[in-house]
C-alpha cells in the first residue's frame, strides 16, 4: 500500500510542476508483455522515472529502466525516486534520487 501512495505523491508532483511551470509535458508508462514496466515516461522518451518506496534500491528495482534502454536507446534520462537518504548514480547512468533531491531538481527545471 505504501508503494501506491508514494507513486501517487510522485505523480502529483510531476503534474503540479508541469502545470505551474507550463511545461506541457505528456506523461505515459511503459510495459512489456512480461510485466516489466516503468512508471512514468515524460514526453517522447525524454525522461523515464521509476518510483520505489524502498530505503535501498536493488538491481531488481532497476530492471524496467534497463529493459527500456535496451528497446529504446534514444532515452535521454533514467531515474528512480526512492526513500534512499542520498542521491547516487549507478554504473549504467541511472540516477537514484532521494525524495528531497528529486523535488529540488524537478522544481529547478533540471529534469525535463
Amino acid at each position: 500500500m505504501a508503494g501506491k501512495a508514494f507513486e501517487n505523491w510522485l505523480f502529483h508532483e510531476l503534474r503540479s510542476y508541469n502545470a505551474y511551470r507550463e511545461r506541457f509535458a505528456d506523461f505515459s508508462f511503459w510495459r512489456l508483455s512480461t510485466g516489466v514496466e516503468v512508471d512514468f515516461i515524460v514526453n517522447d522518451l525524454e525522461c523515464a522515472i521509476e518510483c520505489k518506496a524502498s530505503p535501498r534500491i536493488r538491481a531488481d528495482h532497476l530492471k524496467g529502466l534497463r529493459e527500456l534502454a535496451k528497446e529504446h536507446s534514444r532515452i535521454k534520462r533514467r531515474m528512480v525516486v526512492s526513500l534512499e537518504p542520498t542521491t547516487r548514480k549507478t554504473e549504467d547512468g541511472i540516477t537514484i534520487f532521494s525524495p528531497d533531491e528529486f523535488l529540488r531538481a524537478l522544481w529547478a527545471g533540471e529534469l525535463f
